[in-house]
């Protein structure tokens, strides 16, 4: 069974729905109990990072989520669920992140410009934008390289390993869109928003075996 933590703001539906798309099964949870029968764990993400730290503290549910992890449950963290990984981020200081991975979270600069335009960028960064692919995972699986995701955000991660950077995308800067490492994968774009990639990745999510 396939679990999709419902912390009571993420982005839910869409990603309902594209898993009923490819014929997955899932089950909505909200708890420990939850999580610990899944065999398959998404945590979907939008809004606050604090917010989502502090939900998942107020269900008792941040060790589950490194237990099942440290498991080998395979999981896919979407935007807010990748940033969560991390040990803190710049939009909530006060707070540690579930600390899988070591490296913080950050906001891009005011003054972000395109390097080729000159331009001045918009935050947050919102729209169509290539991804490049790092290092082969069995997630990128019919995937064409530079293929474009819907990405929503305002800070991005920035790992204190780069080993475990597996897609990378450029605007203003470039920023890890995409970490991987044994049985966890997590992107910062949405792949339930980007059309025939994103379902093509859920497609792969739900055949993996969390293996790389």
């Amino acid at each position: 069974m396939i679990a999709i933590f419902d912390y009571g703001a993420g982005n839910l539906r869409s990603v309902e729905n594209t898993l009923a798309a490819i014929g997955a099964e899932y089950e909505i949870v909200n708890d420990a109990t939850g999580l610990e029968r899944a065999e398959k764990i998404i945590l979907p993400g939008v809004g606050h990072f604090g917010q989502l730290l502090r939900s998942l503290d107020s269900l008792k549910v941040r060790a589950t989520f490194r237990e099942r992890i440290a498991a080998g449950v395979p999981y896919l963290g979407i935007c807010l669920g990748m940033q969560a990984l991390f040990e803190s981020s710049e939009e909530a200081p006060d707070l540690q992140g579930l600390a899988v991975y070591p490296g913080r979270v950050v906001r891009f600069p005011a003054d972000l410009h395109d390097p080729a335009s000159g331009e001045r960028l918009k935050i947050p960064h919102m729209g169509w934008n290539q991804v490049r692919q790092v290092s082969a995972h069995p997630l990128w699986r019919d995937i064409p390289e530079q293929s474009r995701f819907y990405f929503v955000h305002s800070y991005y991660a920035v790992p204190d390993d780069p080993a475990c950077v597996t897609g990378r995308t450029e605007y203003g800067l470039e920023f890890t869109a995409v970490i991987a490492r044994e049985n966890l994968f997590a992107a910062q774009f949405h792949p339930e928003k980007s059309q025939h990639a994103g379902l093509q990745l859920l497609a792969n999510f739900v055949a993996w075996n969390g293996e790389q």
